[in-house]
């Protein structure tokens, strides 16, 4: 089930600007069937200082494509989001996004963190319709549009089942609530990219197989193309179409996996022997990472 992915190693540094010219991929890492990724790294390289962090990682996402980055602590599996929102600047390579090269902060991104970082003094409802206050072409349609943006926010409470919350408090929400409404809030304004940062981590065992199938739903209903950093393995197979593992620092990418199970996907998939198995061939795979300087 895992393959190794040939990483071209002799790519010149670089980006360009994403409100410039839109640009084809290159074609060493061009998907099949002539799709054009949503997402590409080609050889990207960052050093924080003297220290190396990435080395050359290499990746293609396609549209709606849900992918999962797991591997070491330390291996630079955050880092990688940060540089393909543009957050952080590459020290040399090439990131692309939508068709454009990414050169500073991406629009079209969702992100939700393992805090759900809901707003205190606002309700419910009004954290989830943040975005729609903030980002274009919504910002500029709020007012004359309210009611239809809350209705929107309120359809999405409704598939997490929160629509009996939308006029509660934060701290009147259980952990899980407040991840739920996370997720309806990165998701409001219909980006066509999510990045997902150990989203359930601090939630208990029970609480994160509700949320897989909560945001495998979310998925399935939009199709935005997700991102998913993860120590999580079961997370990882569960979630995607595709699991990236990463070597030790400096980071790059050893092992490209296809998961095979249909959707949508059932917690009572996970014991299925299939399953487990790839689960523990990625473990494996992780222990002779973690072992290797």
């Amino acid at each position: 089930m895992l393959e190794t992915l040939a990483l071209v190693k002799d790519a010149g540094p670089g980006i360009g600007s994403p409100i410039g010219s839109p640009v084809d991929p290159p074609r060493d890492i061009a998907p099949a069937d002539n799709v054009k990724p949503m997402v590409m790294l080609q050889d990207v390289t960052l050093k924080y200082g003297e220290m190396l962090a990435l080395d050359r990682t290499t990746m293609s996402i396609n549209p709606s494509e849900f992918i999962a980055v797991v591997g070491p602590s330390g291996c630079g599996k955050s880092t990688l989001m940060k540089l393909v929102t543009g957050l952080l600047p590459p020290t040399s390579g090439h990131i692309i996004f939508d068709g454009f090269h990414v050169d500073g902060p991406v629009k079209g991104a969702g992100m939700a963190f393992q805090n759900a970082t809901l707003l205190p003094w606002r309700t419910t409802l009004a954290n989830v319709m943040l975005p729609l206050e903030i980002v274009q072409p919504y910002k500029g349609k709020i007012r004359s549009h309210r009611a239809e943006m809350e209705a929107k926010a309120k359809t999405l409470l409704d598939v997490v089942g929160l629509g009996e919350f939308g006029d509660r408090q934060p701290w009147q929400l259980s952990g899980g609530m407040q991840q739920r409404a996370n997720l309806c809030r990165a998701l409001v304004h219909e980006p066509k990219l999510m990045m997902l940062d150990e989203p359930f981590a601090a939630l208990d065992a029970f609480t994160k197989e509700d949320l897989w199938e909560v945001l495998q739903a979310l998925w399935m209903r939009q199709r935005f193309t997700a991102i998913l950093v993860t120590h999580d393995l079961r997370e990882a197979v569960y979630l995607a179409d595709t699991v990236y593992v990463m070597s030790n620092r400096p980071g790059h990418i050893v092992r490209r996996c296809t998961v095979p199970f249909p959707r949508p996907r059932t917690p009572a998939m996970t014991f299925d022997p299939a399953f487990t198995e790839l689960v523990n061939e990625l473990r494996a795979l992780i222990a002779a990472v973690r072992s290797s300087k």
